[in-house]
């Protein structure tokens, strides 16, 4: 009976979870890190990796100690972290710079070049990976990433060795690993973010890459290492680090993966659920018995989440955020907005909120959006507009949802996992009634859960990844769609829809918007019972 770890790399902290096979969750500890912005600069975002290796060791120490257990008892260590977060390294694994985080977004040129590249490439033909990850590339991901790091850094373009996701550069590290050949590789991150698939053979083919940009020759081949996914062990515990984090040498690591993915696994996602990752953005994920294409999505990659499964990611670029800034913007809190609005019922603002504040991430892809309200008048609050920026989430999510449904993913049922539906009821009614389904919400904190899982995978106390589910995942609380209000969100949906399409595409066909603002005052009269 084993005791593992599970360490969870967020946006702003690291977390880990001991847990015991027979009693559960031990105890646990974060320890937390610089995100290194711009004022100058909107789009920058990153971190350094020497910094979230420290927080690792301090919470490590502090999640075994408060565990009340001996380092080594420790028997297998798993870890998630956010993506895509990109680092080029030089000679022996040595970063040289910090880490591209997820949410920077200076390569969306690099993006859209590749793209062009990926649609004109084999006279027309076009690239089948580029399909494969929704027929748009963003600036969230790998190779656009890398790019804009290559052109910006010509001084270092002479040491680049490689370049790795954050999940492979940590597990590298732990396991002492510095032979590029021996890297692991996340299918998971891999799969999504750099248009690998077996299909075409790996990573896109080297004239691809050059028709791109002529800085990318030779770049393919220095991709290596053992791409697999995360039943796969990536290496075991190097001394060093086993002393750094009061653990025992040589325990095995599994490979990494995103959080979000192995957020919906600690949320017990089965065949017929999506997971909403919810926190400062969202990642949607889902599962498929079988590929099949679904256009502005993040990826479809077999092997992402279960390993015998297709994965599906999609996603809003920014969620807590925008709520975060609506509050900060009236000097007030999220927890006090929110307060406010308990009572508000469906379409009651009269305003309808796009939350492009930070982009959008699916399914238009276009990072150049921004936040868009109508409906305003002389009395709305920032209570109204939090939420309407709540309908608004929810509305975004039907979408994607939409979209994945048109393309054969099944969906039962919505699984709310991350940090916010935990702590918002009502942002899960919302979510409920605007996506006429069942929404979940697991009882216990599942932050790390899919760490652990994976890490109990790798110690053999468990076969598959759904026994282990099956041992460790909590309850859900359940929210049921209200039949009222899904009526009223059915009518803001098309008012929506036709702006989502209407306002964020370049080329759309024009759309009819002078419906718009009428109806969202028929709307707000119905929901204040003036009709």
């Amino acid at each position: 009976m084993s005791v593992v770890a599970g360490v969870d790399f967020g946006t702003l902290s690291v977390r880990i979870s001991i847990f015991d096979k027979e009693r559960g969750k031990l105890g646990s500890a974060t320890a937390e890190y610089a995100l290194k912005r711009s004022a100058t600069d909107p789009d920058f975002a990153t971190q350094s990796h020497d910094e979230q290796m420290a927080a690792l060791a301090r919470a490590m120490r502090e999640a075994v100690q408060v565990s009340g257990i001996s380092g080594d008892s420790v028997a297998a260590i798993a870890l998630d972290t956010t993506g895509s977060s990109v680092i080029p390294v030089g000679e022996g694994m040595v970063p040289l710079g910090d880490y591209y985080l997820w949410c920077d977004h200076r390569a969306a040129g690099e993006a859209a070049e590749i793209t062009r590249a990926a649609k004109s490439y084999d006279g027309g033909a076009g690239f089948e990976g580029i399909e494969w990850c929704g027929g748009v590339y963003s600036s969230e991901w790998g190779w656009s990433k890398l790019l804009h790091w290559l052109r910006h850094n010509p001084a270092e373009r002479g040491r680049f060795v490689t370049a790795l996701e954050h999940c492979d550069m940590v597990a590298a590290t732990l396991c002492g690993i510095t032979d590029p050949a021996e890297l692991p590789r996340s299918i998971c991150a891999m799969g999504h973010k750099w248009m690998w698939n077996e299909r075409w053979g790996g990573l896109p083919p080297e004239d691809f890459l050059v028709s791109v940009d002529p800085l990318l020759a030779g770049v393919r081949e220095k991709i290596a290492g053992r791409y697999q996914t995360s039943d796969k062990l990536a290496g075991h515990l190097s001394a060093e680090w086993a002393e750094r984090l009061g653990l025992k040498a040589g325990i095995p690591i599994p490979t990494g993966a995103f959080d979000a993915h192995w957020d919906a696994v600690g949320a017990n996602i089965r065949l017929g659920d999506v997971v909403n990752v919810i926190g400062t953005s969202t990642c949607i994920i889902g599962l498929s018995a079988e590929q099949s294409l679904v256009p502005g999505v993040c990826g479809v990659v077999p092997g992402s989440v279960y390993p015998d499964k297709v994965g599906i990611e999609a996603g809003l670029s920014a969620v807590g955020d925008i709520f975060s800034a609506i509050a900060t913007r009236a000097g007030s809190t999220v927890q006090a907005l929110s307060e406010a609005t308990k009572d508000y019922r469906a379409g009651q603002t009269g305003l309808l909120r796009l939350t492009w504040d930070n982009g959008d991430r699916t399914v238009l892809v276009n990072p150049e959006l921004g936040g868009v309200t109508l409906g305003w008048n002389l009395m709305h609050t920032a209570a109204d507009e939090l939420f309407a920026a709540v309908e608004g989430t929810a509305l975004h999510t039907r979408i994607i949802l939409e979209r994945m449904q048109e393309h054969g993913t099944v969906i039962n049922r919505v699984i709310n996992g991350g940090g916010i539906p935990k702590r918002n009821a009502g942002l899960n009614q919302i979510y409920a009634n605007a996506l006429n389904k069942p929404v979940l919400v697991p009882d216990g904190d599942v932050t790390s859960l899919g760490s652990v899982i994976l890490a109990f995978l790798a110690a053999g106390d468990f076969a598959t990844v759904e026994e282990a589910q099956d041992a460790l995942c909590p309850a859900y609380r359940v929210f049921e769609p209200q039949a009222d209000a899904v009526g009223q969100y059915d009518r803001l949906y098309s008012l929506y829809r036709d702006v989502y399409f209407g306002l964020g595409s370049p080329d759309a066909a024009p759309v009819a918007l002078g419906r718009v603002l009428p109806e969202l005052r028929a709307i707000r009269r119905v929901a204040s019972g003036a009709v």
